[in-house]
Parts: C-alpha cells; sequence; structure tokens
C-alpha cells in the first residue's frame, strides 16, 4: 500500500478541466493569472531553499478542487510557441491536500502530504501480467497511430506506478478518468484502472473502425454508381441526338408527366410520393419497376376526359330500333334515362352531392335474345364509349377489385382496365354473365361487384391496385344473366331490373329478314340480289325448325340454308339468283324439328290417350311446353301409392301429393271414380327427364291429367296450362307468365289457361300474342277441368263459354 511522508507547504497551481500526473512534463501558459501567481510565488520560495521553485498541481473541475494533486517542479520559465510567456513543469508525484497556510506571492497556500508509491521488489506474479497486458494493449494502440518511438519509450518503463501514470498523456481519456487515476493512489490498482480505460478505448475504436469501413465501402460503392449512371445518361443522350430521338428523356421523366397531366388532386399527391420514391430507388430495384407500372397506369387513366351525351332523344330511339326489333322496356328505359340526362344537363345538376347521373340495369333473360348486343347499341344510341366485361367463369375477388402492389404481377381490376380501355370516365360498361360469377378460396367477386354496382358508393370506388378513388357514378352498367336466381340478393337489390322473355314469331321474322339475312349473305360471300328468301320460308324456320326464345339457332339455320343454296351453285346445280320459298326448305335442309301438336294427325299427338296434359314451364332457355304423363297400375300388383319420375325437385312433388289429395277428397263431387285410388298404384311422369324440373306451376296440369286418367276424358290439344294448386282446389299466382305464353305461341298452342291473380302480366306479353291466343283467368281447379277435358264419348273439343 502507499505510505505518507511529511507534509509540505506548496502553493497551489489550478488546472481547469486538464489533469496532470506525475511524470507527466506540461508546459503552462503564465498568462493565466493564477499561474503566473503559483509560479512566482514558487520562485519566492525557492529563494531561501535549495532546488527547483515546487507548485501543487490540483485539477479543478466544474469549479470543484480534488483531493489529491501533483508535486511539480518548475523547469523552465521563457516563451512558448506562439510568443506568449510560459513555464515547463514536471509532474514529481502525488500529494494528498491538507489545510490552507501562507506563504508568499498572492497564490493560494496549502499544506500537503508525499504519498509513497513504491512497490515491493520483485514484483508478485499477477501484477507482472498486468504490467504485460498493458504494455501490449499500449503498444497496439501507439502502432494504429504511427508513433513508433513512443513504443519504445513505454517499453523501457519497469515501475508500475510510473506505467500507470504515462496513461495521463492518452488523448481520449476523459477528464474524469484522469482525476480517477490521479485519486487512485495504489499503484497496482491505478494499472488495473488504466489498463480496462485503455482496452475499452481500443475495443470501441474496433467497433468505429468496423462502422467506419463499411460506410466507406457504401459511399465508395454510391459515388461509383453515381458516376456510372451519370456516363450511362451521357451516352444515352448521346445515342439519342445521333437518332434524332428526342421523347425518350421526357419520357422517362415521370416527374414532369405527372406534373403536365391533368389528373384530380388527389391522384396527383399520390402519384408524386410514387415519383419521389422512384427517384429514391435504384434501377435493379424491383420495386422501381413496380412504380413505373403503376405510374403508367395512372397517367394512361382517364380522369377528366368524358364524352358528350347525344341528346337527341328521338335520334336515340330511332337508333335502337334499326338495330333491334322488340325489347320495348329496354328502349323506354334507357329513352327514360337520356331524357333525364337532358333535364339536369339544362338545369345545371349535372352533378349532385359528388355523384352523377349514371344508371345500373340488370338484363335478365334467355339466350339468344341480344342482351350482350344490346349494349353496344346503347353506347351508340348515346354517344359513349362502349367497353365489356366477360364476368363468366370469374371466381377470383382480385379480377374486380384488382391485386394489391405487394404482390408480383399485380394488376388493377377488370373495372379499371374496362374504364382505362373505353378511354373515358362514362363509357357504357357491359358485365356479361354476371350470374355465371362463382366463389371459392380467392374470394366471392360478386361480393365486389356490391360497391361498383352501388349507385350511392360507386362514386369513390377505391382499386386495391390503384388505391385512389375513382369515380363511377357516370358509368351505365349493364348487367346481363340467363338465370335471376343466381344472382346474390343483396347485388340484385342494387340493379333495375329489366326482364327480356324473348320474341314472338313476328319479331323474329322481322329480326331474320332485316338482320341476320344480310349478314349471313355477306359471310357466305352472296350479295343480296342473288339470294331471296321469302317470308313464308323465314316463318317456317322460325316455327318448325327452331324452337327458342333468342334467335341464335334461326341464324345457323338461315346460314346454312345460304351454304346449301352457294354450294349447290358452285356444283352447278343451281342457278343463281335463287328465291327460297317454303316447299324449298325440305328438299336444302331437311325436315322440321318442331311440328306443332295441332298440326299432327289425331292419333300422333301426346294427349291422344287419356292422362297426358299440356303444362307451361321456364327453364334457362325461356318458356317451353312440358307435357305431364299420369297413368294407373294394375290393382292386382298390389303397388299402391304415388311414384313420380322425370329428376323432380322438392316443390314439384308436394304439388304432385296436392293433386292427388284434392282428387281423392273431391272425387265424388267431380264425377271421378276416385275408388281406383285406394288400390292401384298412382304414377306420374314428366318426360324429358334429363331436364331437372322444379316449382309450384304445374299443380293444375298434374290435377288435370290425374282426372283425365280417371274419367277417360282426354284433354284438349290446344289446351295449354299454368298454375299452382292449393288443397281446397284454388289456382294461386305463378311467375313468368309471358315467358310460358311466348312458349306456347311458338308451339301452336291457341288456348291457356292462367290463375287469375295474373292477368295484370297479361300487359307484358306483346298484343300480338294476345290475339292469337285464347287466354282464360280461372280461380278454381273446377274451371280448369271444364275448359281442358274434352267430352268422354267423341273426344272432340267442348265449346265451353268463359271470358278470357
Amino acid at each position: 500500500m502507499a505510505a505518507e511522508s511529511t507534509p509540505l507547504a506548496l502553493p497551489v497551481l489550478p488546472l481547469d478541466d486538464e489533469v496532470v500526473l506525475p511524470g507527466m512534463v506540461v508546459p503552462l501558459d503564465l498568462s493565466d493569472s493564477e499561474v503566473r501567481a503559483a509560479v512566482e510565488a514558487a520562485q519566492a520560495a525557492a529563494r531561501d531553499e535549495p532546488g527547483k521553485p515546487r507548485v501543487l498541481l490540483v485539477p479543478r473541475v466544474d469549479g470543484t478542487y480534488a483531493g489529491t494533486g501533483v508535486l511539480g517542479t518548475v523547469e523552465q520559465v521563457g516563451r512558448l510557441a506562439d510568443g506568449d510567456p510560459g513555464a515547463l513543469i514536471r509532474g514529481r508525484g502525488r500529494v494528498r491536500i491538507g489545510a490552507g497556510t501562507t506563504g508568499p506571492g498572492a497564490a493560494l497556500w496549502v499544506e500537503g502530504t508525499r504519498i509513497d508509491e513504491s512497490v515491493p521488489e520483485p514484483l508478485p506474479g499477477h501484477v507482472s501480467e498486468l504490467v504485460k497486458e498493458y504494455k501490449a494493449l499500449a503498444t497496439s494502440w501507439l502502432r494504429k497511430r504511427g508513433a513508433w518511438q513512443v513504443v519504445d519509450r513505454v517499453q523501457a518503463i519497469d515501475d508500475v506506478s510510473a506505467l500507470a501514470d504515462n496513461s495521463g498523456y492518452s488523448p481520449f481519456l476523459t477528464t474524469d478518468q484522469k482525476v480517477a487515476l490521479l485519486e487512485t493512489t495504489d499503484p497496482v490498482a491505478r494499472l488495473k484502472l488504466a489498463t480496462q480505460q485503455l482496452r475499452d478505448h481500443l475495443a470501441e475504436q474496433d467497433v468505429a473502425e468496423t462502422i467506419a469501413k463499411d460506410v466507406q465501402e457504401g459511399v465508395d460503392k454510391q459515388q461509383r454508381e453515381f458516376l456510372l449512371r451519370r456516363q450511362l445518361e451521357a451516352v444515352r443522350k448521346e445515342l439519342r441526338e445521333l437518332n434524332g430521338d428526342q421523347e425518350g428523356e421526357e419520357s422517362d421523366d415521370y416527374r414532369a408527366r405527372v406534373e403536365a397531366a391533368d389528373l384530380p388532386e388527389k391522384v396527383r399527391e399520390a402519384a408524386l410520393k410514387e415519383v419521389d420514391k422512384l427517384e429514391r430507388s435504384s434501377d435493379q430495384s424491383p420495386e422501381g419497376s413496380w412504380i413505373r407500372t403503376w405510374l403508367d397506369t395512372v397517367l394512361e387513366m382517364p380522369w377528366n376526359e368524358r364524352t358528350e351525351d347525344a341528346y337527341d332523344i328521338q335520334g336515340a330511339q330511332a337508333v335502337l330500333d334499326a338495330e333491334h326489333a322488340g325489347l320495348q322496356d329496354v328502349k323506354e328505359r334507357i329513352t327514360e334515362y337520356l331524357a333525364v340526362r337532358k333535364r339536369r344537363s339544362d338545369r345545371g345538376l349535372g352533378v349532385v352531392g359528388g355523384r352523377r347521373g349514371g344508371a345500373v340495369l340488370a338484363l335478365v333473360g334467355p339466350p339468344g335474345v341480344g342482351k350482350t348486343s344490346l349494349g353496344e347499341s346503347v353506347a351508340h344510341a348515346m354517344g359513349r364509349k362502349f367497353v365489356r366485361v366477360a364476368l363468366g367463369g370469374v371466381r377470383d375477388e382480385a379480377e374486380i377489385r384488382g391485386h394489391r402492389r405487394t404482390y408480383v404481377g399485380a394488376l388493377p381490376g377488370r373495372i379499371v382496365r374496362a374504364v382505362k380501355e373505353a378511354g373515358s370516365m362514362n363509357p357504357v360498361v357491359l358485365l356479361d354473365e354476371i350470374d355465371k360469377v362463382g366463389s371459392d378460396f380467392r374470394g366471392d367477386p360478386a361480393a365486389a361487384l356490391l360497391e361498383v354496382l352501388d349507385p350511392a358508393q360507386n362514386h369513390t370506388f377505391r382499386d386495391h391496385y390503384l388505391e385512389v378513388e375513382l369515380d363511377l357514378s357516370d358509368v351505365v352498367f349493364l348487367a346481363t344473366a340467363n338465370v335471376l336466381e343466381a344472382i346474390p340478393e343483396a347485388l340484385l337489390d342494387r340493379m333495375e331490373l329489366v326482364r327480356l322473355d324473348g320474341y314472338t314469331e313476328d319479331e323474329k321474322i322481322v329480326i331474320a329478314r332485316d338482320h341476320l339475312l344480310p349478314r349471313q349473305l355477306e359471310r357466305a360471300g352472296l350479295e343480296a340480289d342473288e339470294v331471296t328468301i321469302e317470308e313464308g320460308a323465314l316463318r317456317k324456320l322460325a316455327g318448325e325448325y327452331t324452337r327458342e326464345a333468342g334467335v341464335r339457332t334461326l341464324e345457323r339455320s338461315v346460314a346454312r340454308l345460304l351454304r346449301k343454296v352457294a354450294a349447290r351453285h358452285e356444283l352447278g346445280e343451281q342457278r343463281l339468283p335463287f328465291t327460297v320459298t317454303e316447299g324449298d326448305l325440305r328438299d336444302l335442309i331437311g325436315r322440321p324439328h318442331h311440328v306443332p301438336e295441332s298440326a299432327q294427325e289425331p292419333a300422333e299427338r301426346r294427349t291422344a290417350v287419356p292422362g297426358v296434359a299440356t303444362g307451361l314451364a321456364v327453364t334457362g332457355a325461356g318458356g317451353d311446353v312440358l307435357y305431364v304423363e299420369a297413368s294407373l297400375a294394375d290393382p292386382e300388383t298390389g303397388a299402391a301409392g304415388l311414384t313420380l319420375t322425370g329428376q323432380l325437385g322438392d316443390v314439384m312433388k308436394e304439388s304432385a301429393q296436392i293433386a292427388l289429395s284434392f282428387l281423392r277428397s273431391h272425387g265424388a263431387e267431380l264425377e271421378l271414380p276416385v275408388a281406383d285410388l285406394k288400390d292401384r298404384g298412382v304414377h306420374i311422369h314428366f318426360p324429358a327427364g334429363a331436364v331437372p324440373k322444379d316449382g309450384p306451376s304445374a299443380g293444375i296440369t298434374m290435377t288435370t291429367a290425374l282426372a283425365s286418367l280417371l274419367s277417360g276424358r282426354l284433354v284438349r290439344t290446344d289446351v295449354a296450362m299454368t298454375g299452382e294448386v292449393s288443397l281446397t282446389g284454388r289456382v294461386l299466382p305463378i311467375g313468368g307468365v309471358k315467358q310460358k305464353l311466348l312458349a306456347a305461341h311458338r308451339a301452336g298452342i291457341t288456348t291457356v289457361i292462367i290463375p287469375k291473380r295474373n292477368e295484370p302480366d297479361l300487359d307484358d306479353v306483346p298484343a300480338e300474342v294476345l290475339e292469337k291466343l285464347d287466354v282464360h283467368a280461372v280461380t278454381d281447379v273446377r274451371q280448369v277441368l271444364e275448359l281442358a277435358l274434352s267430352p268422354a264419348t267423341n273426344g272432340a273439343a267442348p265449346e265451353v263459354p268463359v271470358a278470357a
């Protein structure tokens, strides 16, 4: 341990924020009054004593003196390098500061006790190891700084105390760390502290060097990349000037393109943010290509492009009539829309509450009635751009709302692409086959359409890819579907429903003459004056060769007819011009496939035997005629009960049970031998067994078939019926009256029985169809039986005076 010696009286030389350890030689500026006073006091005291003047070097940190100082001797007084007066002072040893005392001069004098810092010899083993470690650390640090001469000096120090105090020269030590070394009087403990401080500094230096190296490498790489990019741009510029291409540079400047584009304010802000990201990213970054694709999409969108609507209402009506025969409901709706738009425009009400006057219509009807082609006619009549979006088989929600930009290969949804393709914000968008949209693990596209087709929401439609608001409130959406039940209820509620129930025979003839025949003549390579088809031939084609709600099969028949004529002409069998008459059809395209029941021989008709009745139904292809057959099993077989065949649904099976129960309970009243129903099995069959059937509208048809079977009276060939039956015999209303009556007209039926409560639906049926049909509205099954069953004597149809 360190020992203390006799007291000393020394002048105090304060050191502000500086520490001098024993063995250090430091120059001090005598311009400082306190330093000069201490040196002068020491010189005055040294005149009476041998030796050099002595001072007490005491650190003063924040105005507070340390408890330990260093005895220093004034080696020399002269001029410093800058010419100011100075003194060279050497630290000799530690002094513990005591009480104040008196002395010559203006300096502060204190009493101090010299501290003995000697270490006994030989050094213990752990101290020797500590000395070696310190020297090794100091040598490593000095070599990094290039101080090779100092390395030899440090290696020559053998005293433990002097070696520890040598740390006072270290520039990385703080004042507090140096004070800690000064006040540690034990040499071994002081050497441990100095070793630890040096070790910590070297560790920090290694980390700093590693960071600096990494930073420098990054900076060098960026500088190199920057230089190469500048060189590349210069080369490209020279190539463009050489080739005379001045547009390349402009196309790459997205910022200029965004600022020059006519974009909405929020879209502009989003685009400029992406431009900032693009400028910060490198060409090698995949994010740069994603941003460029997004910016190209945004810049290609027609944000403020709109076509002017043609407000010539009569002209629009003429366009619709010229391009489509029939379909009065849709034509009236488009005419109403244009009239309202004109009124709003005249009164300055183009935008109300941020919403424009768009429309959302659902065109529901069987295939081939012209739903898809109607969209083009609507756009033509309104003077708008037309774009078609095929939704059949779409199962991914992202197809509607777009992909998130985090996915590779992300694209905007079909709605955004349709608007971009149209080139205006108010096109006519045809959402084709909306009832064929499916859902699976990728989401429900029909749910994504809820916002698109809602007039109250689609002015702020947000696509997942664009992530900016898109105003769809001025778009006219036309959705087409074959089956109304396949459209989700919430989606259907957002659309205005317009039914297209099919064409009458007269309308088909007009369509075939004015539209189908000219088109097929061109496709067959024939001129209009080379082949002529008489109206009678067209009527037979529509009535007996085809039986459909639309005109696709009719068009195929016309095309086949023209191909036959063209082929025979090329073979030399037929001369042109040629007129196709009704009698030529069989020779050219064979026998008709759909001969009406009334045109067949009495023995060949389906209703030629008791137990067969003609009903009317609605399928995905429109209205159709449905036959019901009933039979009784032999009582000896013992097969009692009711058997139903023909792939029937639950509702239709229940209707059969109700019809049978009604006849059992009211058989005596109707003069029917209901006793046969107790022991004999009843079998009801619906032909075309491969086609699923369901619904309550065949109730009176099954009742009539059973009544015909039991009574032995035939059902009139020219009678068809539709209606739900109740247990009390009431005839209840059903749907699809227009489609069913059109089907009856196509099949050659002349008398139709419908429920009384369906009489308002007759207003939708074309007048030319009603003129050719004898429609009876009934309320009870008894009226149905009176109208439908022939007398049992000769099977002729009775004249029943029942008003339509």
